[in-house]
């Protein structure tokens, strides 16, 4: 499968303005698909039009005057694809409104770009999706992608997860150029919770970054939440191995160690001591951990999955534990055998 054949979808439509639907709205462009972007906020989708940049999420990237920019659901037209990158929180309420409309009934696929577990029902992005559009297949791309280096065309690979194994080799090459490959999977499941897990780990090496403990504690902590991840996602029904793929330890790695990471930012942060309801308010891109890590503890407590780590990130965000006191308490918890897989 090449880049240099044409795309096997036309066209798609990308809901969700943050960073990272802008950088797919000019990545799917640039393969050659007919793209319709929409958000909610008409100011800022009216400045997109206008200005062709999107200041407040990724101002150094420019789209192309054929990529159609709007906020009003009606003026959209079917797309064969329908790409889902909104907060986690939103998903349900946007697949809703876009059910609604019926712009589903002619699609081929709906992809899921959001990393997250809902609270309660603790479904996966891709299972909310499949509720609103049950007659299309779904896919999920996921992996360490940060917009900020998508949208400079930097090398970044990904992974396309599906039950269905011809839509997700149409999904992956649509999502193919010469510095973004992608790779497939048939563990939907795995991929998605794998996904969801590493953003909390991630808040949970920012704040040993803003503490100073130094690299060895840093490099600990995410081994351990590697061990805590595969542990939740083969309970949950996803399989071992996808934990050491993109959507992964890859993910996991580059959530855990860069700048670009909000949560590691918000982690940095709190180590630092400032309060996180400071840091939200400092901020209007989602640290997806924040919420995330709600669910992630208590899917954990429901199914009965060992994870101290999530544990003591959930105290710290949740019940005010001072972040020194949580890490602290990590490390001198009782010793065992690395071996042991055990939930």
């Amino acid at each position: 499968m090449s880049e240099s054949l044409p795309p096997p979808f036309r066209s798609a439509i990308v809901f969700g303005a943050g960073s990272w639907g802008t950088a797919l709205a000019a990545l799917l462009h640039e393969r050659g698909l007919d793209i319709q972007f929409w958000g909610r906020d008409a100011a800022l989708m009216g400045e997109i039009s206008q200005t062709r940049r999107n200041t407040r999420y990724l101002p150094g990237l420019h789209l192309p005057q054929t990529i159609q920019v709007t906020s009003d659901l009606r003026a959209l037209t079917p797309a064969d694809m329908l790409i889902f990158v909104v907060p986690s929180k939103g998903i349900r309420e946007t697949a809703q409104l876009v059910a609604s409309t019926g712009l589903h009934l002619q699609a081929k696929v709906v992809v899921s770009c959001a990393k997250g577990i809902e609270r309660l029902s603790g479904k996966r992005m891709s299972e909310i999706l499949s509720e609103h559009f049950p007659a299309t297949p779904c896919a999920v791309l996921t992996g360490p992608n940060h917009a900020e280096e998508v949208s400079q065309r930097l090398a970044t690979a990904a992974v396309v997860a599906c039950a269905d194994e011809l839509v997700t080799k149409e999904v992956q090459s649509s999502f193919t150029l010469p510095w973004f490959r992608t790779y497939t999977s048939d563990d939907p499941c795995g991929v998605e919770w794998a996904g969801a897990m590493k953003n909390p780990y991630a808040i949970a090496a920012g704040i040993a970054l803003g503490l100073k403990l130094g690299d060895n504690a840093i490099a600990a902590l995410v081994t351990r939440a590697l061990a805590e991840m595969v542990r939740m996602v083969t309970r949950m029904g996803g399989k071992p191995e996808s934990c050491f793929g993109l959507g992964g330890v890859g993910d996991l790695m580059g959530t855990c160690y860069s700048e670009h990471s909000r949560n590691h930012r918000v982690g940095k942060l709190l180590g630092e001591g400032m309060s996180l309801a400071n840091i939200i308010a400092s901020t209007r891109m989602v640290a997806e951990g924040v919420p995330n890590t709600v669910s992630l503890y208590e899917a954990a407590q429901t199914h009965q999955v060992r994870t101290p780590l999530l544990a003591e990130i959930y105290a710290v965000l949740h019940e005010e534990k001072p972040a020194r006191e949580a890490m602290k308490a990590l490390l001198s918890r009782d010793p065992r055998p690395e071996s042991d897989v055990s939930s």
